[in-house]
């Protein structure tokens, strides 16, 4: 009797572990425990184990840490998603298709620089051959921009960047690339809510910067 007793209670004691962890898988999903920080350092490089250094609180008077400035979210401008090209300038459809570019992942990062806002922007994303055939390597154009969002949408500032990716015979591979030259004034906080990071695909990054006009002699 005493046997089966302590099997018994090795059950409950079983059942209510069981319980406790489906309860706790269903309410906290790994993408929710995962921070910011952490999902930064896994998109570009770095361990997400490092253990956490902890900041010192600000005194009284002086500027919030970085890690406080509100940075705004990241998402991709509409329409700007993919970017296909075809083959000799036919139009990137069906088989005339050469390769496709599409975003997967973003991050961002601010930091206080003075009165103005740095940010480090990270794009993830994949280029795919096509029926076509892809060339052996391909120029991603990417922009960033950053636009007070609103009525009257107001871009605050924008910069066009190109990153090459070598193809494989796999014909899919993925691109990472991160912008760090993005800067912009510190917004007040009556607008600072409304502003967003847009990134996209532009072919207008790939054309040539107009060449300089000479000095007429």
């Amino acid at each position: 009797m005493k046997e089966l007793r302590s099997l018994r209670n090795a059950l409950r004691r079983g059942s209510v572990i069981a319980l406790a962890l489906s309860v706790s898988c269903a309410t906290i999903s790994p993408g929710a425990a995962q921070s910011l920080t952490d999902r930064f350092k896994g998109l570009f490089g770095g361990t997400s184990d490092e253990p956490a250094q902890s900041k010192p609180a600000p005194a009284p008077g002086q500027p919030p840490a970085d890690d406080d400035i509100d940075c705004p979210q990241v998402t991709v401008r509409a329409g700007a998603s993919t970017y296909a090209v075809g083959a000799n300038g036919k139009q990137a459809v069906g088989n005339d298709v050469r390769f496709q570019a599409s975003i997967t992942k973003m991050a961002r990062e601010c930091a206080r620089n003075g009165g103005d806002i740095t940010v480090r922007v990270g794009i993830q994303g994949r280029v795919i051959a096509g029926p076509a055939g892809a060339p052996t390597s391909v120029d991603v154009p990417l922009r960033v921009a950053v636009v007070q969002g609103g009525i009257g949408e107001k871009v605050i500032a924008s910069k066009a960047y190109r990153t090459k990716v070598e193809m494989s015979e796999a014909g899919s591979v993925p691109f990472t690339f991160v912008a760090e030259d993005l800067s912009y004034p510190m917004p007040s906080a009556a607008v600072a809510d409304s502003y967003i990071f847009y990134v996209g695909f532009d072919p207008q990054a790939l054309s040539p910067e107009p060449k300089a006009r000479g000095k007429k002699k």
